[in-house]
């Protein structure tokens, strides 16, 4: 990811003798060589590439319980309060140890580092979780912005042929199954908290269920709805570019385009950006009519920044659907030359159907 990594370290969760989520924690960071950086940048990559990730903010203020006693109450809500707000704080301060410099920044971040551990260890057991893995700790540097990034992840064993052509069992890291990871977007939390978008996280394949206790570890609490954004973002731009009475070739070129811009952006780990967006899409010089404008006009306006994701692109380059044991895809560029969908009769009509499918087809008409 050509970034600049500034400290990696890892610590390791495991289920003791008494069976309890037990920390084991390294004594310090690892030294930053060719093969954490690849590391770095794979864990970043594989973080891009989830689908439906969550965005939200640190938690400043939890809303009090309607069913307990003031005094009960005002105890708890202290208590949640110092729970949710511990990391931030405890980041906060490492951030001002980073910023001044000195030899110490190292051991304040593995400091760091090692609190976090036991917290999200203190989490696990309040919430009755069991999760165990390593735990990595990443801060580094891409395109002028500081990020953090945390991810609990397991190992898979895979089988090696030596060169003496012996087999060897070794364990790996399973960045594919990566479920649970939060990155900090430590820049915009300095200069821009209001906008309370400087938290991304995996929400996982259950929805929020997934990640709620490590959510809960770090205080952050969800502000948008990436994937509902992602679909509107793409409705909005079918609605606009069927307002420019395009031909259908030309909507698929400049939808893909748009799949290019995701692909570009995913990879980057950079939002979507509305107005670069309306760059690549056909604008009117006589109207002064471009994408930007016509999603102001929307009755609900796009953000003007969107996290994209990756499943997003399905929408782009195919209509899919299923139910009723019916699951139906295809291109949308074929919508109008073989596909043709009548809304009044709620009829989808195919034609040159493929050849696999047809030959099914004759075969149960011969049998019938």
């Amino acid at each position: 990811m050509s970034a600049l990594i500034h400290h990696f370290v890892v610590h390791r969760l495991i289920v003791n003798k008494e069976e309890k989520i037990e920390a084991i924690p390294r004594d310090k960071c690892l030294a930053v060589t060719p093969e954490i950086e690849s590391l770095a940048h794979q864990i970043n990559h594989s973080f891009n590439a989830k689908p439906g990730k969550g965005v939200g903010h640190f938690v400043s203020e939890v809303p009090r319980s309607a069913d307990a006693s003031d005094s009960d109450e005002d105890s708890s809500q202290e208590n949640t309060v110092q729970n949710v707000s511990g990391f931030a704080e405890g980041l906060k301060n490492y951030l001002s140890a980073h910023k001044a410099g000195g030899d110490n920044v190292e051991d304040a971040f593995h400091d760091f580092s090692v609190n976090a551990t036991h917290r999200l260890v203190k989490t696990l057991t309040d919430t009755g979780t069991v999760e165990t893995g390593f735990l990595i700790f990443c801060q580094y540097e891409y395109l002028s912005t500081q990020f953090l990034m945390i991810a609990l992840l397991n190992t898979r064993s895979h089988v090696e042929v030596t060169n003496s052509l012996d087999l060897s069992s070794r364990e790996h890291l399973d960045l594919a199954r990566m479920q649970l990871a939060v990155r900090f977007d430590l820049t915009q939390w300095d200069i821009q908290p209001d906008q309370q978008r400087y938290v991304s996280f995996i929400k996982g394949r259950m929805g929020r269920k997934v990640s709620d206790f490590f959510m809960q570890f770090v205080g952050c609490e969800e502000l948008v709805d990436v994937k509902q954004q992602n679909k509107q973002l793409i409705s909005s731009v079918d609605a606009y570019l069927a307002s420019e009475s395009l031909d259908p070739q030309e909507q698929h070129q400049h939808r893909e385009e748009v799949k290019s811009y995701f692909k570009e952006q995913i990879d980057a780990g950079e939002s979507l950006s509305v107005d670069e967006l309306a760059n690549r899409l056909p604008s009117n010089e006589e109207t002064k009519n471009n994408f930007a404008a016509f999603t102001d006009s929307l009755e609900v306006p796009l953000e003007k920044q969107i996290q994209p994701d990756p499943a997003a692109l399905k929408q782009l380059a195919k209509f899919t659907g299923q139910g009723g044991g019916v699951s139906v895809s295809f291109e949308r560029k074929l919508m109008g030359d073989r596909v043709f969908y009548d809304p009044a009769t709620d009829t989808l009509t195919i034609r040159g159907i493929p050849p696999n499918l047809k030959d099914q087809l004759n075969r149960q008409s011969s049998m019938d």
